[in-house]
């Protein structure tokens, strides 16, 4: 649960909507073949619920009210790495900043896969 203040009040939004809104923003991003499980707990919820879960390979942790998001990704053959771990750590924090007005401190992206697209 990510918690933050403001003048009205506390705000509490739950891990699951952070990470499917992290999900959706790098699975949008060029080069992304999909997102790859970072856990086993990942594998099982996607034996039972599908594979194509907006939230799979996706952490999100708070720390001195600043967000730090791990992503675990697979990416096409033949592409430029460096550039695709670039372009979605810059689309995850504009798009988790403007959504929710907390700050990002880092974007850490896992390349787990390579694979043929």
């Amino acid at each position: 649960m990510i918690t933050y203040y403001n003048p009205l009040g506390g705000v509490s939004l739950t891990n699951e909507y952070f990470a499917g809104l992290v999900g959706e923003a790098a699975q949008h991003c060029y080069g992304v073949a999909g997102m790859a499980s970072s856990s086993a707990s990942d594998s099982i919820k996607s034996l039972i619920l599908g594979k194509n879960r907006a939230d799979k390979g996706v952490r999100v942790s708070q720390a001195d009210g600043k967000l730090a998001i791990e992503l675990h990704i697979m990416v096409g053959y033949g592409l430029n790495i460096s550039s695709i771990v670039q372009s979605i750590s810059h689309r995850v924090r504009n798009e988790v900043e403007t959504a929710t007005g907390l700050k990002v401190a880092r974007v850490d992206v896992c390349v787990d896969d390579v694979i043929d697209a």
